[in-house]
């Protein structure tokens, strides 16, 4: 019952660690801006660095509000990325779409795949001397080129790009089909990755510069009032948690440390990692836009039912509700069903083996072995030992721990392990054998003056 306890006592420090994480997240995404009144232009600069995923959306999201409410009277896209998700990139050139702000994206010094889809939807394009902007066919996790219908989606939405901003879109759906041939630029079987140069010359580019200031410049912004939205703490942790290989790590972390918990005594390592791998996960998701409350409130629902389930005879609908209550939530906290249902079954994969080795050689190997009884009695043995326990009733000892109801005493200068009749009994305090059964000794409180 003391494990329990401490397990319970653990649950509910998540549920209160979840609840301070939703109110605080969207304060740790706060960044205080320049309230001084000035009649100069004001130019917002963004940063557009390292993969396209939903948690650079969400910081995109914020920069885009802040310039509006601020009134700013451009917005710069400072563009280096390798590419990402394609679903991030369509959300980004969505809202690049939807603001009224014109928009620059100075290309320093890569945008290739989804960052040149971004890059597309600026309202003009300005290069450094070394950039490059192309490469933006969809691949899988592995590489390899996507199918068909998904290529043909890509080719139509970077074609719709270059057309709103008046370029020519086969350059574009060159960028994506390797079947596309454009004399000089580039060949069949080969995708279009243009240089700033070759970007000017074709009408994908407006300048080439070779950093901020000369972009101002170029735009006659030169004298602009320059705010530059930095990345929060929060959200350069939630850009690298939402990543699905890291996502689908914390969860794996999680199940296993609660797996090993069950094979440990109290309340320890196992356990907290598997805490701190999920307020890591609620976190991310949540400063990152995908975790809502409904997800949170549905994970602590599970919680709460597993918690019931441990006080239920046997296994039910508790317990199974549960768990599925606890796997919809992370399903719905996640990027999408898809991710979320991938990272789910990955976790499950290594849990499941991660529980057939610890429960078939937990017993012999390392340092764990400590934690599990080793010996086995015999018939006789046993039969001793109860009758030995048997021989305690009406004996009267001492409580060396408070029993709640579990506990140790010490009767006649030995130590047993007994239970209470279902009082909480201090430590220190008398208390007298009233039955045994099997290997389960029940005591009570006496009072000191009635045994007199």
């Amino acid at each position: 019952m003391n494990v329990i306890g401490w397990k319970i006592k653990s649950i509910v420090t998540v549920f209160v660690a979840l609840f301070v994480l939703v109110s605080a997240a969207g304060s740790f995404c706060f960044v205080p801006k320049d309230a001084s009144a000035q009649d100069e232009a004001l130019v917002y600069v963004v940063q557009v660095n390292n993969v396209v995923e939903k948690g650079l959306l969400a910081y995109m999201e914020r920069a885009f509000g802040e310039a509006e409410e601020a009134g700013a009277d451009h917005i710069i896209l400072e563009i280096h990325t390798p590419g990402g998700a394609v679903d991030a990139a369509g959300d980004i050139g969505n809202l690049m779409q939807r603001t009224t702000i014109p928009i620059t994206a100075f290309v320093n010094t890569d945008a290739t795949s989804a960052g040149a889809f971004i890059a597309l939807n600026a309202d003009t394009i300005v290069m450094a001397p070394t950039g490059a902007m192309g490469s933006a066919q969809v691949v899988d996790l592995e590489g390899r080129a996507a199918d068909e219908k998904a290529q043909s989606y890509w080719k139509s939405r970077m074609a719709a790009a270059a057309e709103a901003a008046g370029r020519d879109p086969i350059y574009a759906i060159a960028m994506v089909d390797p079947s596309v041939e454009i004399e000089g630029l580039v060949t069949d079987e080969q995708l279009l990755n243009f240089r700033a140069d070759e970007a000017l010359e074709h009408g994908y580019a407006e300048a080439i510069a070779s950093n901020l200031q000369e972009v101002l410049q170029f735009l006659g912004l030169e004298q602009a009032r320059v705010v530059e939205v930095e990345i929060t703490w929060a959200e350069q942790l939630a850009r690298f948690i939402t990543h699905p290989i890291v996502a689908s790590i914390l969860l794996s972390v999680a199940s296993l440390g609660l797996i090993l918990e069950l094979y440990s005594p109290g309340f320890g390592v196992p356990g907290i990692l598997g805490i701190v791998a999920l307020l890591l996960f609620f976190f991310g998701h949540t400063v990152a836009g995908f975790a809502g409350m409904e997800a949170i409130l549905l994970f602590i629902a599970g919680l709460i039912l597993i918690v019931i389930e441990m006080f239920m005879p046997g296994f039910g609908i508790f317990g199974i509700l549960g768990i599925v209550a606890v796997g919809a939530s992370l399903t719905l906290a996640s990027e999408s069903v898809i991710i979320g249902l991938q990272n789910l079954g990955i976790a499950l994969l290594l849990t499941i083996v991660a529980a057939a080795i610890l429960s078939r050689y937990l017993h012999t190997k390392g340092v764990c072995s400590r934690l599990v009884l080793q010996e086995e009695l015999s018939t006789e043995e046993s039969r001793a030992v109860l009758q030995q326990k048997s021989a305690l009733v009406g004996k009267t000892g001492i409580a060396l721990t408070k029993l709640r109801p579990s506990g140790a005493v010490k009767i006649d200068g030995q130590r047993y392990d007994v239970v209470s009749d279902g009082t909480m009994i201090d430590r220190g305090a008398k208390v007298k054998v009233i039955k045994v059964e099997g290997p389960r000794i029940v005591v009570t409180e006496v009072d000191d003056d009635l045994e007199a």
